[in-house]
């Protein structure tokens, strides 16, 4: 019984999305639970969700999995299924009560804890193609830099797109439950995609193939990779640890256990790679800490520890790469953080929560600027990056998630994720700080994730939503120039953009 791709309902989202959604999850004992309960999922789940709830043909049922959806919706799912999945309805097969012992068991702690060991990942690897065998260059005619990689969380799909054309090269089943921020190699060959239960996935863009894949982990955050393109490291939630593997075909190196100075094991919030610094950073989520590990040469990967003044959630970097500008949750705002001497600088006084991993930054008067937009507040908020102080507040119609430009570009595209105005995008003058235009690219749903083409005249938004759209425009004139069908394309990244580490794109 495949509950995941219906549960998990903006599965591509990063995992800070919700955290101002948290919602309570029954913890009944497992006393308390109808005897039947396990028996119930042994019956009918277990053959494809797995002995433990680990996972198997279908994805891991796990607390830390079903976190982010409500008791109420698992339920409708199992009564009713959904249609376009191998999710059928129950409703024929188990009553209300039966349902409702079944719920309340996937959202208990499994009675054997669960646990992912090295032999676990090695046991799980598979090499799907033979790269020696393919050819070394772009087989499929479109410019390589200029393809945008489409994640389709609705029914966990991934299409290739030709970024000159707007035609889709091919399109592919994921893992339930992509990670909305894939990573690619820095030659743009590479693109890796991470799900939510673990599984790491490569995939050949110049011979549109799937090379190798892999499960990490149990509960995946996100993954880099290093600019060299030598590794990729992967940040787990279960078990609490980072995991190393060969970016030639994701064969495991090592696991990292991510245990504070104080021997507190913690959960990762986020792991980047910065290019200028030949290192990953990692926050972590338990621990007041934030970890720089070095590639350079030949790397042993000891983390050097940064102390925090708060728990860190996710961050973004300023242009040169040298601050962290970090969530924090006890400052209502967030941090900054000196990555050459490793202390922490100022806190940033920004109200609600907002969202600095999907910030951004430009030049304004010849001064850079960061903007942030707020998962909880209907604002903008813009930073002067010499002096730390904010220099705007910017109001919009609702709390948003995803903020976007490009060099090009005078204008800030910023979404309405949360609320009832969530149909709305606004675009902001990047010079004088307000709100330019307001689009409605299909009233009633939402809009959300701009992403450009790589020289910046064309700008792509998604419509998520099951009959949703994948929305050109000029970037320039904002005429709509096509509008491809889409089930809920939940983000989508062009290779030039990412490999370059482009103004105004996500890192």
């Amino acid at each position: 019984m495949q509950l995941i791709p219906a549960l998990l309902l903006a599965a591509a989202l990063p995992a800070a999305t919700f955290v101002a959604l948290d919602m309570a999850i029954p913890r009944a004992a497992a006393a308390d639970l109808p005897a039947d309960a396990q028996a119930l999922y042994e019956q009918h789940c277990q053959s494809c969700h797995g002995v433990n709830r680990l996972g198997g043909a279908g994805p891991a049922l796990l607390p830390e999995s079903l976190s982010r959806i409500k008791p109420a919706e698992a339920h409708k799912v199992i009564r009713e299924g959904r249609a376009a999945s191998q999710m059928a309805a129950y409703a024929d097969v188990l009553d209300e009560t039966q349902i409702a012992s079944l719920v309340s068991y996937l959202y208990q702690p499994p009675a054997t804890p669960p646990s992912w060991s090295d032999a676990d990942i090695r046991g799980s690897h598979r090499m799907l193609a033979d790269l020696s065998k393919l050819p070394t260059t772009p087989q499929h005619g479109a410019d390589p830099l200029n393809l945008f990689v489409v994640v389709e969380a609705g029914d966990h799909h991934v299409t290739i797109l030709d970024g000159d054309r707007f035609e889709p090269l091919t399109r592919f089943q994921s893992h339930f439950a992509l990670h909305g921020g894939p990573k690619f190699s820095p030659d743009g060959r590479f693109v890796y995609f991470a799900s939510r239960d673990g599984w790491i996935s490569q995939y050949d863009l110049h011979n549109l193939t799937k090379v190798a894949e892999v499960r990490a982990g149990l509960n995946t955050r996100n993954l880099a990779v290093s600019n060299d393109g030598r590794w990729v490291l992967v940040g787990n939630y279960l078990p609490g640890n980072l995991v190393l593997l060969d970016a030639r075909d994701l064969s495991l190196i090592k696991h990292i256990p991510t245990v504070g100075e104080d021997g507190t094991p913690s959960r990762v919030s986020a792991v980047y790679t910065a290019p200028p610094r030949n290192s990953f950073v990692v926050a972590l989520k338990d621990v007041k800490e934030a970890w720089e590990l070095s590639y350079a040469g030949e790397p042993t990967f000891e983390p050097r520890r940064i102390k925090a003044k708060d728990f860190l959630d996710d961050f973004s970097f300023t242009p040169d790469y040298s601050h962290l500008l970090a969530t924090s949750r006890q400052a209502h705002g967030g941090q900054v953080i000196d990555l050459d001497s490793g202390q922490a600088v100022t806190d940033i006084p920004l109200p609600g929560m907002p969202h600095l991993g999907s910030g951004i930054y430009w030049k304004r008067d010849g001064k850079w600027v960061f903007a942030t937009p707020n998962v909880s507040k209907g604002l903008i908020s813009v930073l002067d990056l010499e002096t730390w102080k904010l220099i705007k507040e910017i109001p919009t119609e609702g709390p948003g998630f995803f903020m976007r430009s490009q060099q090009n570009s005078p204008y800030a595209w910023t979404d309405v994720f949360f609320g009832p105005n969530n149909d709305a995008v606004h675009l902001i003058d990047k010079q004088s700080l307000e709100v330019a235009h307001t689009l409605r690219p299909m009233p009633g749903k939402n809009a959300a994730h701009v992403e450009f083409t790589n020289d910046g005249r064309y700008a792509l938004l998604s419509v998520w939503d099951t009959e949703g759209a994948l929305i050109v425009y000029d970037a320039n004139t904002l005429e709509e120039i096509k509008r491809l069908p889409m089930n809920k394309p939940s983000g989508k990244y062009n290779v030039g953009n990412k490999i370059e580490f482009a103004e105004g794109t996500s890192h």
